[in-house]
């Protein structure tokens, strides 16, 4: 397993210092030979994206984007629009690359964004695909993102039940993407910064061998995030570790004045 550490930083705002710590993990897991999942932790953005298409495309895919917003976020500005310009920009990077001719080629991302500007800042959420944020708040584990996925559409259409969802054989087909041939702008969601908080970003390499009931176990077990980070990748390849797996934990501390 990657050695595993706990990053902190503190944030000073108008009226408040906010103090956060996060931990991120990607694990080939035990059935794939190639890890297509990318994982970018770096203030303000955390985000994972879980590649696909070809032996290499989803490989390539997944490190365009997450290089795309890296350079964003050393440029200074993340805001929804910055990220949609690096978006487009990784489309491209993915489509001229010679070994990512697939049309199946592209990538998940999700991920959050600590969004300064205003008074009072706030968190933002942004999601393409079926990667997921959740939330742990007064003991209450959230999924904020909606899955791009065949089988949620079905869900919400009333056509599925969540339990049957679980193991339908299209759980793998989603419905957007980072890619050649689809939409970049990602779904927003904007969340207050409340102390206590803590935020899991995950591929479904996660999911599919963890239930929400584990995810949030492991998090009440485990108050460090590259803790409760490793406990969860164990338990997920003690699980069949079917796919790649990419776990970020990250939690908030806010300290009034």
């Amino acid at each position: 397993m990657p050695q595993v550490t706990t990053s902190t930083r503190s944030v000073r705002v108008q009226d408040a210092t906010i103090e956060l710590s996060w931990a991120g993990v990607t694990d080939t897991g035990r059935r794939r030979e190639v890890n297509q999942d990318a994982v970018l932790t770096s203030f303000p953005l955390f985000v994972v994206a879980d590649g696909m298409g070809g032996h290499v495309g989803g490989e390539i895919a997944s490190a365009s984007t997450v290089d795309r917003l890296r350079a964003m976020v050393d440029d200074g500005t993340v805001t929804p629009k910055a990220i949609e310009k690096a978006l487009v920009r990784a489309v491209k990077d993915i489509l001229s690359h010679p070994e990512a001719t697939d049309e199946g080629t592209g990538t998940t991302l999700t991920g959050l964004f600590l969004d300064t500007s205003q008074n009072p800042p706030h968190w933002v959420t942004l999601n393409i695909g079926d990667s997921r944020v959740y939330l742990l708040r007064d003991g209450d584990l959230v999924q904020i993102t909606t899955d791009h996925s065949v089988v949620q559409e079905l869900v919400a259409a009333g056509r599925l039940s969540p339990e049957e969802a679980e193991n339908h054989p299209y759980g793998n087909v989603i419905t957007r993407a980072v890619g050649p041939t689809e939409s970049v702008k990602p779904d927003y969601v904007r969340l207050d910064v409340v102390t206590g908080d803590r935020f899991v970003i995950c591929s479904d390499g996660l999911t599919k061998e963890l239930t929400d009931y584990g995810i949030r176990h492991f998090l009440d077990e485990n108050p460090d995030p590259a803790d409760a980070v490793e406990a969860m990748l164990d338990a997920a390849l003690e699980n069949g570790g079917r796919d790649n797996v990419t776990i970020v934990v990250l939690d908030v501390r806010r300290i009034a004045d």
